[in-house]
């Protein structure tokens, strides 16, 4: 039987759910027409008025906000009230440009921890579960996202956030953790620690791990849950629009992120024309934020790809579903005219035996052509075997990513534990074309 946090919302019929994000959505609109400059100026230049929203198809008439104009108006220039009602002030953990910030008022903070809370739920956690959480607390959203909505579930959390590897696997075992929160590639690299410290996961008390904050595929899914003996389940969020549990992946179903539509109305579009896309086809998701006060976002394009489906879930929630991101508009490779994403590349990986879910991608040019090169971990048996082995298995990787993809790569095969660990987002990529 399914266990939900708020019944009532999680299961609203689509009609009602319609017409509450309606009003939800003027609302917004109204408000950050009326508080934030930026708004005014796109909305005034495209003949745009509050009032003229009168339908949910009427988004579509509005301009997308971007990134870049979250950097253009650094730091607060979004912000839809005064300063004195912002109580909490977070920023992404983006590398490059400047940092997007984000402010909450104490009902954001609010609605935050309810929709965590939520997204826990969903996940089988319930009040007498202890949550070991590793992800990152401070301007990073995940760590403190997910503790308040721990907090406001009930349940016990453990703010062990990242680093001290050993000692996070000691807590886990001392303390009896019952569920993990952090990012997927983390979660491995717990996993292979613990084997190097002769720890067996099937001796812990964990049985849910709950991972987001960069894409992983589901052949890691599968490698995680058989070396940390637990199921595992996607969530999805960004600082710009709210942090963790915006949406969040059930445990009934298993198939795709239920997305809070009381809270957020989402569209998938086409990357290159802006035009939505049909239902089940894959582009780039955009999301309007109907109740957020301190920076209420309209169209935002968050970059992430992915599909929607509003078909029936076994778990009885009536909110569309989101399928896992494949990876981000921007983070796409483009190698002799080929897209490719980090996750394509890790979903064959995975299923090769001998070789370990970490990698590393180096894009470069030379004579002015694409290269690809794959550096990969391989199993210290399969390390010490002869060259005529090891020489099988690049081509054979080599082989199953043109087959695959259709991209022309060179595989290097390195030592265990040589590319370097994350104790947060995993570096992936290395594009020296940009250099």
């Amino acid at each position: 039987m399914t266990t939900y946090f708020n019944e009532e919302f999680e299961t609203l019929p689509r009609t009602a759910l319609e017409a509450l994000q309606l009003m939800r959505l003027k609302s917004a609109v109204e408000r950050v027409y009326n508080n934030v400059p930026f708004y005014r100026t796109a909305y005034d230049s495209a003949r745009i008025r509050p009032d003229s929203v009168t339908s949910l198809e009427d988004l579509q008439r509005l301009p997308f906000t971007t990134k870049q104009n979250m950097r253009d108006s650094y730091p607060y220039g979004l912000f839809a009230v005064p300063m004195e009602e912002i109580v909490r002030i977070h920023a992404s953990s983006g590398t490059t440009g400047k940092p997007t910030v984000v402010g909450y008022t104490r009902k954001d903070i609010s609605n935050w921890a309810d929709l965590m809370a939520r997204s826990l739920v969903t996940a089988s956690v319930h009040k007498g579960d202890i949550i070991h959480n590793a992800y990152g607390y401070g301007l990073f959203t995940g760590g403190l996202g997910a503790h308040y909505g721990a907090e406001q579930l009930g349940a016990s959390v453990i703010p062990i956030s990242g680093g001290n590897t050993k000692r996070q696997i000691m807590i886990m075992e001392d303390f009896s953790s019952t569920v993990l929160t952090c990012t997927p590639s983390y979660s491995l690299f717990l996993a292979e620690e613990a084997k190097a410290g002769g720890v067996d996961f099937r001796n812990l008390k964990l049985r849910v791990g709950i991972f987001g904050a960069e894409p992983w595929s589901e052949s890691m899914r599968s490698e995680i849950e058989a070396k940390l003996n637990l199921t595992a389940l996607d969530i999805y969020g960004l600082s710009e629009i709210m942090g963790p549990g915006v949406a969040q992946e059930c445990f009934e179903g298993k198939c795709g992120l239920h997305i809070w539509e009381d809270h957020f109305i989402p569209e998938i579009i086409n990357p290159e024309t802006g035009e939505r896309v049909a239902e089940g086809e894959k582009g780039e998701l955009v999301i309007t934020t109907i109740t957020k006060q301190g920076i209420p976002l309209i169209r935002y394009r968050t970059r992430d790809i992915t599909s929607i489906t509003y078909e029936p879930c076994v778990c009885g929630r009536t909110h569309a579903r989101i399928a896992r991101m494949s990876g981000r508009s921007d983070d796409m490779m483009i190698i002799r005219g080929v897209n490719v994403f980090p996750s394509q590349i890790e979903s064959i990986l995975v299923r090769i035996e001998g070789v370990e879910p970490h990698y590393l991608l180096i894009v470069d040019r030379k004579e002015n052509l694409d290269t690809l090169e794959v550096q990969v971990e391989v199993d210290e048996q399969i390390f010490s075997d002869e060259i005529k082995v090891l020489q099988g298995l690049s081509k054979r990787i080599e082989k199953e990513i043109k087959d695959m993809l259709g991209v022309t790569c060179t595989v290097k095969l390195v030592e265990p534990k040589t590319i370097q660990r994350s104790e947060g987002k995993a570096q992936r990529v290395i594009d020296k074309r940009a250099l």
